[in-house]
């Protein structure tokens, strides 16, 4: 009696783990990943710049475009707060003003622009301070 619900139960883990990838296929590719550990980032001010030339600036600051990280996973920038979620090394703005933009960390402090999925040339780097 015993063989026959190990064995049955045997099965029933192989067909379960054979249709897993059916499953994970299902899903809507278009959907942001919903992978990756949930973390936070560093707390503070973070400027954001486009990179210069040899001949100017090593950087132009983009007015506008610049937030600050702020406590339970909350920014604020110059047209108000809001929140974001941050999976992995990707960090998405919840709400807000800027809502629906979205980071990849490459960096401790820093976070580049996504547009469509596709690094942007727009760099976020924290300048320290929480005020």
């Amino acid at each position: 009696m015993k063989t026959r619900y190990v064995l049955l139960l045997t099965g029933f883990a192989a067909a379960l783990a054979a249709a897993s990838p059916m499953m994970v296929r299902a899903q809507d590719p278009a959907s942001p990943p919903s992978d990756g550990m949930l973390r936070t980032m560093p707390h503070g001010i973070y400027q954001c710049a486009l990179p210069g030339d040899a001949t100017g600036k090593a950087f132009e600051v983009v007015q506008g475009e610049g937030f600050r990280i702020r406590t339970a996973s909350s920014y604020r920038d110059d047209n108000g707060s809001g929140t974001y979620i941050m999976r992995g090394d990707m960090l998405t703005f919840t709400r807000g003003p800027k809502k629906g933009q979205q980071f990849r960390r490459v960096g401790t402090n820093q976070l580049r622009k996504l547009d469509k999925g596709a690094a942007t040339k727009l760099l976020c780097t924290r300048l320290g301070g929480t005020r």
